[in-house]
């Protein structure tokens, strides 16, 4: 297993197009590769098209790091392996949605965010229909087809590069019943500040790296961390 001092060496050699480097980098992190494609098991892509999916986000991670970002190279590489894997499952599912329809969905949720921003609450199908001058048929069907299953098993990397789910962040092993009832954790997260809400919806609903937040909020990746370890707390306690 290499230590943080080889990793880096062998990160600033593969950005530099060392083959070697990168080859050596996939081989050593095979098992976080396999650790982020198990979870897509079974969801109709073959094992080594896994593999293979999760070993190309790996190498975007190898391309795009920075020892800026302040976190492990594990921590930033596990969203950008699983991200891959995503992207591979909704453009290429067994139902194809065409591209006006993926377009009005985005513009939905764009929409819908700025809505929630502004009046604290969600606007309706109706509502929806008439901004977008469009059927509530319209608006449901654009919304549904691009829908990603959405649960607190949602994954991402923590600070020692492991694989975590959003409800295991939020509480300990064993501090709230199996069975946690999902609505409440949603009501919570809709209670919270705009800024935390959004911050909570782009890392865990919507698959964003703390970077890419930090740079849509104008924000250093640094304070993005902090945050989101001070919003987690928050839930946690809330929940208990």
């Amino acid at each position: 297993m290499l230590d943080s001092s080889q990793t880096n060496a062998l990160l600033k050699s593969a950005q530099n197009n060392d083959t070697q480097a990168k080859e050596k980098l996939i081989n050593e992190n095979s098992p976080l590769i396999k650790s982020v494609i198990k979870r897509y098991i079974g969801k109709g892509i073959e094992y080594d098209d896994l593999y293979q999916l999760g070993s190309l986000g790996f190498l975007k991670a190898i391309n795009n790091f920075d020892e800026s970002f302040n976190v492990k190279f594990s921590t930033y590489a596990v969203p950008m392996i699983a991200g891959e894997i995503k992207r591979f499952i909704r453009d290429n599912g067994i139902i194809k949605v065409s591209r006006s329809v993926k377009t009005l969905n985005m513009q939905i949720n764009k929409y819908i965010e700025n809505y929630v921003n502004e009046h604290q609450n969600k606007p309706t199908i109706l509502q929806l229909a008439q901004a977008f001058n469009t059927t509530p048929a319209d608006i449901v069907y654009a919304i549904e087809s691009c829908r990603q299953v959405v649960s607190l098993s949602s994954t991402v990397g923590d600070d020692d590069g492991k694989q975590q789910e959003l409800i295991e962040k939020i509480e300990d092993e064993n501090s709230i019943d199996d069975k946690v009832n999902n609505q409440l954790l949603y009501k919570i997260i809709s209670e919270l500040p705009p800024r935390d809400k959004k911050i909570i919806i782009l890392r865990y609903f919507r698959d964003k790296t703390q970077k890419e937040i930090a740079v849509e909020l104008g924000v250093s990746q640094v304070q993005i961390s902090r945050l989101e370890t001070k919003i987690l707390k928050l839930l946690k306690k809330q929940l208990e």
